[in-house]
């Protein structure tokens, strides 16, 4: 596992679209999560300020790219009574995983949804042996019992941040 202290996130810019979109889950996990092109052309559609893409950099290395999304009508019915927050793609490089970068990212997002006064991080995934449950639950994710485009939910109560506890 690395360390965090050179562990970063930046907003996708033209300087460094070329290294967000260099970054590539293995095969066997390309029907799991969208291609970081498709997830920024998602980005670059919706309302300013839903979409919040960056890229995952050790030092000057990319390793994963994140896309949360923040204060989304998640029933999509228009009236605003389902507001939520979370984790919308998670691309961690193939040759980088299971270094923390993915836990990195989790946390980057809770902290981010904190700042905007937010207390609960949303998720979801595709079921399977495959799938990245495991790694969801590990980090204190619960299912709601809900699914979403065929998709798992579950959430992530946030506490305030301590020097003892990430969440």
């Amino acid at each position: 596992m690395t360390t965090t202290t050179a562990l970063r996130l930046e907003k996708i810019t033209p300087a460094n679209l070329d290294l967000a979109l260099g970054v590539k889950v293995r095969p066997d996990q390309e029907h799991l999560v969208e291609p970081v092109a498709h997830s920024l052309a998602e980005a670059y559609v919706r309302p300013a300020g839903v979409a919040w893409p960056r890229l995952i950099l050790d030092g000057d290395r990319p390793v994963g790219f994140l896309m949360a999304f923040l204060d989304i009508d998640f029933a999509g019915d228009g009236k605003g009574t389902d507001i939520r927050s979370g984790l919308w793609r998670l691309n961690i490089e193939a040759t980088e995983q299971g270094r923390g970068y993915g836990k990195f990212a989790v946390e980057s997002v809770a902290d981010e949804i904190r700042r905007r006064g937010g207390n609960t991080l949303t998720v979801t995934w595709h079921p399977g042996p495959d799938g990245p449950e495991g790694f969801y639950l590990g980090l204190g994710f619960r299912p709601t019992g809900e699914q979403s485009g065929g998709q798992t939910v579950a959430e992530l109560r946030l506490g305030r941040k301590t020097e003892e506890s990430e969440w």
